[in-house]
């Protein structure tokens, strides 16, 4: 059994830094041209720089998309964007456009290059075709089976890896070619501009029935019929990896830390667990319930056990179910005072219960008794952005550890 590689999301540098410090083996990410996510911060090249050391002196990988449908002028500037990766010591490049691959082999050709869920690939002939043309990783179309991934995997050259999403949002055009936020306000989903168009409200109009609004079910309010369900498959590990999934993704490069830190963390966990002893190997539901505390539009297992059905949408609202906000990254900690040095992300107040979690410790609840600001004040509540405070915990902590507060 060879233990799957967990890919995490990185829209910016502290979201890197995070799904490494959390368990991520690779994390993939834009730089500021020819990706899917153009409105992520993303990277600029000194970012990448100081992000890319930060993962290899921990043993851990980055990968760049350049997966957008390119049209002729994105291709410009595009080689000497490519020889600047090459330069930053970049393990892949992500692509889906047959001629960015041949840009790809003629500027850098020992680059490793994985081929997009942008490509759509669903079957074991185009997997090989693929790797006929310097392919090493194809990341499948999220329309799959377990049951087609597993003789996809058993028909394809034992040289290629094979990468599937395993969390997070869908979309609902074929793995992420979408016209619709094109269509209706000029924002190029396949060019890196989604405007989530699917998640709005809509009625149906019946072709010989002109200006009549019919609700696609029975409620006056509309309803979202695009809106998916987020993808989790934390249950499932087993099936993922029997069925020769090299790689697992996690979806989210708009996403914040907290969501990065909490959702790689249970996958490292799960992952770990089975795969150190999978015979005595049972799924322990707290993960699931940590993956509930971050955002979600409620959970489906997606493609990969039978086609989905009008039960994984979400048809009441196109909002992400939010129980926690994020209100803190711890920085520093004296032990002998007890005191957590915080980098506030939400407002937090004196009195308020919180929960902290670390990549190697379970979260543990208490209230904040009183709190200090950078300067030692006594304060009653933390309102700014990236304000740096100090409160005492009860438990040890460490930097990189999340605290977060439940909403009432």
């Amino acid at each position: 059994m060879i233990k799957p590689e967990l890919l995490a999301p990185a829209g910016n540098l502290e979201n890197l830094k995070i799904a490494i410090m959390y368990g991520a083996d690779a994390v993939y990410l834009g730089g500021l041209n020819y990706g899917l996510r153009a409105r992520a911060k993303n990277f600029t090249i000194e970012q990448l720089e100081e992000g890319i050391k930060f993962a290899h002196d921990r043993g851990k990988r980055i990968y760049i998309t350049i997966n957008i449908v390119a049209h002729n002028e994105d291709l410009e500037g595009l080689p000497e964007y490519l020889i600047t990766l090459q330069g930053l010591n970049v393990d892949a490049v992500i692509l889906s456009d047959p001629g960015i691959l041949e840009i790809v082999k003629q500027n850098i050709p020992e680059m490793e290059i994985h081929l997009s869920t942008q490509a759509n690939t669903t079957n074991y002939a185009a997997v090989n075709f693929w790797y006929e043309q310097g392919v090493k990783r194809v990341i499948l179309a999220r329309e799959l089976s377990l049951t087609e991934i597993n003789e996809i995997a058993k028909k394809s050259s034992p040289e290629i890896k094979l990468e599937t999403f395993v969390h997070g949002a869908m979309c609902i055009s074929y793995s992420g070619r979408c016209l619709l936020s094109n269509y209706l306000i000029n924002r190029d989903a396949n060019r890196g501009d989604c405007a989530h168009s699917c998640r709005w409200k809509y009625y149906l109009m019946e072709e010989t029935r002109p200006g009549e609004y019919l609700p696609v079910y029975e409620d006056e309010k509309g309803t979202y019929f695009f809106n998916s369900k987020d993808l989790c498959m934390i249950e499932h590990i087993p099936s993922l990896i029997k069925a020769g999934i090299s790689a697992i993704k996690i979806e989210g490069r708009m996403k914040g830390s907290y969501y990065v830190g909490a959702v790689v963390k249970a996958y490292r966990k799960q992952i770990d667990e089975y795969c150190s002893n999978p015979d005595t190997y049972a799924f322990n539901k707290k993960y699931l319930d940590e993956l509930k505390k971050v955002s979600n539009r409620e959970y489906t297992t997606g493609f990969y056990f039978n086609k989905p059905d009008g039960n994984e949408q979400r048809y009441d609202k196109s909002s992400y179910i939010q129980n926690y906000d994020f209100t803190g990254l711890v920085i520093g900690y004296d032990p002998d005072k007890h005191l957590v040095t915080v980098e506030q992300k939400n407002r937090m107040f004196t009195g308020d219960e919180i929960e902290i979690f670390g990549p190697d410790s379970d979260s543990f609840s208490q209230k904040i008794e009183k709190m200090w600001d950078e300067n030692g004040e006594e304060i009653e509540v933390a309102p700014h952005s990236q304000q740096i405070i100090q409160f005492k915990t009860r438990k040890p902590v460490k930097p990189w550890y999340i605290i977060r507060k439940k909403l009432t």
